[in-house]
């Protein structure tokens, strides 16, 4: 059975708030929180098997290869909380490497596509206690009092998939230190991040030719048009990813390609040929700034375990 902290009409009404607030700017904006519902998680997992995305396969190659050094990172009878799990795919690695693991807690906004990935852990590991909690990881909330206080086991905080990198200074801040929270006096956390490369690379990844990423993109306004009554046409924007220099960040726009308007929930937004919404960055770090991120916010960086070319970093935070 799911935990659920955040309802339906409390995710719906926050979706309104966030979009009709975001568009309403003079550069709008959405909080890419919103790309993942159901569908759009479903796209994002065919992103990570795409030729030009480099993060998952580098990601997953460090885990596989640095399993036994990050499992003696956990300890023995580890509580796993896992933010923004997805279908947990490099979870697996990590739990077959753990030592008796205790608990498996996977959190996300996305409730059903949460729910699968619950059934197939419980099939895959069957000792393994696995139950979920759908939540905003980006936004406060407590932990549920049925997970242990970790002192028969230290809780894990796990964030892989370079997800950190979509967090503005302000908001990783704030995660952090929740994170910190959560897991404890005692506690750690593995955290995936992206390393500052060659735009040759980093610009593909986002904008693959396929044209998933575009997919994945533009159904943020056909998830608008669906549950927040939005008259979006999305073959008039087209996907663009941009690097910012000076966010050392690569940046997803949707472009209107016409001068048009939409309306979303009674609210209507005028848009020029040309005029973009920045649905997503994806700040790129290098080694030094991310210890002294973290060590301004509560932790220190134990542990880090990277790629032979240095285009990915696992960091074991304590």
């Amino acid at each position: 059975m799911l935990d659920v902290l955040q309802n339906r009409s409390g995710q719906a009404d926050a979706f309104r708030a966030d979009v009709v607030s975001g568009l309403a700017q003079q550069q709008k904006t959405l909080p890419s929180r919103w790309l993942y519902d159901d569908r759009g998680s479903e796209l994002f997992e065919l992103i990570t098997g795409l030729d030009e995305y480099y993060p998952t396969r580098t990601e997953t190659a460090i885990l596989n290869t640095r399993a036994p050094e990050i499992a003696r990172f956990c300890g023995e009878r580890a509580i796993l909380l896992e933010y923004g799990a997805g279908a947990g795919i490099k979870t697996q690695i990590l739990i077959t490497a753990l030592a008796s693991p205790r608990l498996y807690v996977p959190i996300d906004i996305a409730g059903d596509f949460l729910n699968q990935t619950v059934t197939r852990f419980r099939r895959r590991f069957p000792n393994l206690l696995t139950k979920s909690i759908v939540a905003d990881f980006t936004a406060e909330f407590e932990l549920p009092m049925w997970i242990p206080d970790g002192h028969t086991g230290l809780r894990i905080a796990f964030f892989p998939g370079s997800t950190i990198g979509n967090l503005d200074a302000a908001e990783v801040a704030a995660f952090l230190k929740r994170m910190r929270r959560h897991v404890g006096e005692y506690g750690r956390a593995i955290i995936g991040v992206d390393m500052r490369k060659d735009l040759s690379i980093l610009i593909p990844a986002y904008d693959d030719a396929a044209g998933v990423t575009a997919q994945f993109n533009l159904n943020l306004l056909r998830r608008i048009n669906r549950e927040l009554a939005g008259n979006f046409a999305p073959e008039l924007f087209r996907h663009e990813a941009r690097w910012n220099e000076q966010e050392s960040a690569i940046e997803m726009h949707l472009v209107s390609t016409v001068k048009q308007t939409a309306s979303v929930s009674g609210h209507r937004f005028a848009f020029e040929a040309g005029e973009s919404i920045h649905t997503e960055s994806s700040r790129k770090y290098d080694p030094e700034g991310f210890a002294a991120m973290a060590l301004q916010n509560g932790w220190r960086v134990g542990h880090r375990w990277t790629d032979q070319a240095g285009l990915f970093s696992v960091f074991g935070l304590e």
